[in-house]
């Protein structure tokens, strides 16, 4: 299974420079839907809902204090399936051409990074995980 940090090669590899926060947003986006499309985990690291939207604290770790990412030496893009690289490909050409903050906006009208704030303030910080099974179960309903 590849990490992360191979999906967010993947990504950048893909498509080029890009705020951290919208490399967040297709990170979580893509997980969220290989486990609607594919039926499987695309990486086993957990996501937490933030303030600005859902947030992998593995890659946040490797950002921190950057608002553009480069490239991600941590990752190896070529350790993704071709139906996960499909998966994010599909990501990536319907949410990829939004910006960071109407991305951040869209998770923020949705159940899983709600669900996973509930009790907390807009600006309160939170480490709530945001699970698998309200990813796949409010995602498999959009289909």
């Amino acid at each position: 299974m590849p990490s992360v940090h191979d999906v967010a090669a993947y990504i950048l590899g893909s498509c080029g420079t890009m705020p951290v926060m919208k490399l967040q947003k297709l990170v979580y986006y893509s997980q969220a839907w290989s486990l609607v499309w594919d039926d499987q985990v695309l990486f086993p690291e957990r996501i937490e809902a933030w303030v600005n939207g859902p947030v992998v604290p593995d890659l946040y770790e490797l950002h921190r204090g950057c608002y553009q990412v480069y490239s991600w030496p941590s990752g190896n893009p070529d350790a993704l399936s071709l139906e996960q690289r499909d998966t994010v490909d599909h990501v990536i050409k319907f949410y990829g051409h939004h910006n960071s903050q109407w991305l951040s906006d869209l998770t923020h009208s949705e159940h899983p990074w709600i669900a996973a704030r509930k009790g907390l303030g807009p600006s309160d910080r939170g480490h709530s995980e945001i699970t698998q099974a309200s990813m796949a179960e409010y995602y498999g309903s959009l289909k």
